[in-house]
């Protein structure tokens, strides 16, 4: 239950228990409830909202602490045993029972959702009622006076943030734990602790209380999620590697050099295994030239061999230099009336 103190405009919610997850979402819909934030909260002692209460100064949760950040408001909690610190909550709770409680005690509902939504109902009544004093109502007294003084609701909802710690291991990736997947950070962190905040959606690493990742949230164990600009100029460059890079690469040389890396990926079904063969290929025009490597390539695509030690052998014999041999196909056999040929054998 939260209520504002001028108007005693009242927000009501049921949840199942006082833990942090329901804690803060009761706070969230709170705050949507009136529109806007105010300058301070005053909340009671629970757990999940004090780590250690005091007279004089109480420890708040640090995800409490967190919430109160992310919508630019101060937390204020009460001192223990002292109910006139938060009266106006008090006499709303027993409001509340009286006009919101007490006609729904027989009603028997079979969701939370379904409950709330009861609830919601007989609060609209609750705050349409007139003062009998003030001649006006707690919704009325607050859009008159206390909406206008609210601070403007942010974009997003607080969510719930769980933390981890992790080193950057040597491939410049933290391992989160909790979903067992891996996640990029800049390279010049390996090695380092960094400390891991996440919530339902998102994954943030920060390192001496900066952040210097942030992922969306992936629940596939074993993943790797890349941000290609963590990578280092080596690590991006195996990022790029494909059939196609390694064909424009071999462009770049020849066009017999093309066709030869062409025909290098057709021949398998998993190219992985050639990316090595490819690299070789492209490191041997470096010792032995753009022209030699493209005439050696055009002989091995002429006989239809796909190899990377095939290429290194015409190189190293200076097999390249020798004009290709045109294969006779002509047969031995004289034509002579008494040869059917194949096509009579079917």
């Amino acid at each position: 239950m939260a209520t504002l103190p001028f108007s005693q405009y009242t927000y009501v919610e049921a949840c199942k228990s006082q833990k942090r997850e329901d804690f803060i979402q009761c706070l969230n819909n709170a705050l949507r409830f009136f529109g806007g934030v105010p300058v301070a909260i005053v909340s009671d002692n629970l757990k999940s909202a004090v780590t250690r209460s005091s007279k004089y100064e109480a420890v708040i949760n640090k995800t409490f602490k967190d919430f109160a950040h992310h919508y630019g408001c101060a937390i204020n909690p009460t001192r223990s045993y002292a109910p006139q610190d938060k009266a106006l909550v008090e006499n709303a709770v027993q409001l509340a029972y009286q006009r919101i409680y007490y006609p729904m005690r027989k009603m028997t509902f079979f969701s939370i959702e379904a409950l709330n939504e009861e609830i919601q109902h007989h609060l609209k009544g609750y705050n349409n009622v007139l003062f009998q004093r003030k001649e006006a109502s707690r919704k009325e007294l607050f859009q008159s006076v206390e909406s206008s003084l609210l601070k403007s609701l942010p974009q997003s909802t607080y969510q719930v943030k769980e933390y981890a710690r992790a080193k950057v291991q040597k491939m410049g990736y933290v391992y989160f734990s909790a979903d067992k997947t891996y996640y990029s950070v800049p390279y010049r962190y390996i090695g380092s602790q960094t400390q891991i905040q996440y919530t339902s959606k998102h994954v943030e690493v920060y390192y001496k209380n900066q952040r210097i990742a942030l992922h969306n949230r992936v629940m596939s164990k074993g993943a790797y999620i890349t941000n290609k600009n963590h990578l280092s100029s080596t690590h991006r460059a195996y990022s790029q590697w494909s059939p196609q890079y390694f064909s424009d690469q071999g462009g770049k040389i020849g066009v017999n050099v093309k066709l030869f890396m062409t025909g290098l990926f057709l021949q398998g079904d998993y190219p992985e295994i050639n990316y090595k063969r490819a690299m070789g290929i492209l490191m041997l025009a470096k010792n032995y030239g753009h022209e030699r490597l493209d005439k050696a390539c055009l002989r091995a695509v002429h006989h239809d061999t796909y190899s990377y030690q095939r290429l290194k052998n015409i190189l190293s014999n200076n097999m390249d230099e020798h004009e290709i041999e045109q294969e006779n196909h002509q047969s031995h056999i004289s034509s002579h009336k008494n040869i059917r040929g194949a096509n009579h054998y079917q």
